[in-house]
């Protein structure tokens, strides 16, 4: 927590895969945020902006090179390959959390509104050691994009999984905080859930989200959906205990389908019945198969999180800023 007369040192954490459309925007809007933030006294003149290039094949990371020159507090950060928008997320964390003593984590389309940073910093001032960044509403949303997003988060919840409704990555934390999560040893990193497992006081700052300026969305349905799943599956054994009792439930309705045939056979009142043949074949095939691949998903995440591979390689790094603190 910062003090009253030692100002804190702020690490802007961006990841960027493939934004070279509106990145030399997006970095123009923080130098100016940062500087009124500095001009206001709330964070130290020693802040910085990190930007970590996610494996881009475009001219992202040729444009953090140029911006380094124009600002010497500017950090980019170049992975080896496409690790993915949370590895990158950590990367960013790792080196930043070297030098800072607050970390904002953001996307580099600004669609997180950057001008909420500074009630982040008031927050953290009041001894709050995380501040998430909360959408105050869904409506420019599509109808299906915002009911799918609020089933997700309602069917997270009844699955144990915890986390701030509307909330994605847009927060402020502590480097105690971030310190705490990077000793995380998760491979499959879904960092929505993994920082309230931190603990320590929290806050929320509520924002409206703005319409991406430039480039495309690199989370197309597809990818939203897949994210949803690896999400609930990292953080809850729920739906395995949910297949349990959908098995139970079946066998109960078996026996009660055996005893049935038996008295009706004694009865001589069976008949071969082709559809119910057929619909129980169906049925039980179409549960059968859901259970394997549930208990499959499983089973790959133990196969991931076993080898203990990193989830990133740093390339390259550039900013003489960083260069100069680490060797101070």
């Amino acid at each position: 927590m910062a003090s009253g007369k030692i100002k804190p040192r702020l690490g802007l954490v961006l990841p960027a895969y493939n934004e070279q459309e509106v990145l030399p925007t997006t970095l123009s809007k923080l130098h100016d945020i940062k500087r009124d933030l500095i001009k206001d006294k709330l964070i130290s003149a020693n802040s910085f902006i990190l930007v970590v290039d996610d494996g881009s094949s475009d001219e992202t990371w040729h444009i953090i090179q140029e911006q380094e020159l124009i600002h010497v507090e500017l950090v980019g950060v170049k992975l080896s390959r496409n690790c993915g928008h949370q590895s990158a997320l950590l990367a960013g964390m790792t080196e930043a959390v070297k030098l800072a003593d607050i970390i904002i984590t953001l996307d580099a389309d600004l669609q997180d509104s950057p001008d909420v940073i500074k009630n982040m910093i008031m927050k953290y001032n009041e001894g709050n050691e995380i501040v998430y960044g909360v959408r105050s509403s869904r409506t420019e949303d599509t109808w299906f994009k915002r009911n799918t997003a609020l089933a997700f988060y309602k069917i997270a919840a009844l699955l144990g999984v915890k986390m701030v409704p509307n909330h994605a990555d847009f927060r402020l934390m502590s480097c105690v905080a971030v310190k705490e999560l990077l000793k995380m040893p998760e491979r499959n990193v879904f960092l929505r859930a993994m920082v309230p497992l931190v603990g320590y006081r929290s806050a929320k700052v509520f924002y409206e989200r703005h319409e991406r300026q430039a480039g495309t969305s690199k989370y197309p349905l597809k990818k939203m959906l897949s994210f949803a799943i690896d999400g609930i599956t990292s953080f809850s054994v729920e739906p395995i205990r949910i297949l349990f009792g959908i098995g139970a439930f079946i066998l109960g309705v078996a026996g009660i389908e055996i005893i049935y045939t038996l008295f009706a056979k004694m009865l001589g009142n069976a008949e071969a019945g082709w559809s119910s043949l057929m619909i129980s074949i169906w049925l039980l095939g179409g549960i059968n198969l859901t259970a394997i691949s549930v208990v499959g998903v499983y089973i790959g995440k133990i196969f991931t999180e076993v080898k203990h591979r990193p989830l990133f390689h740093i390339e390259a790094e550039t900013g003489t800023y960083l260069k100069s603190k680490q060797a101070s």
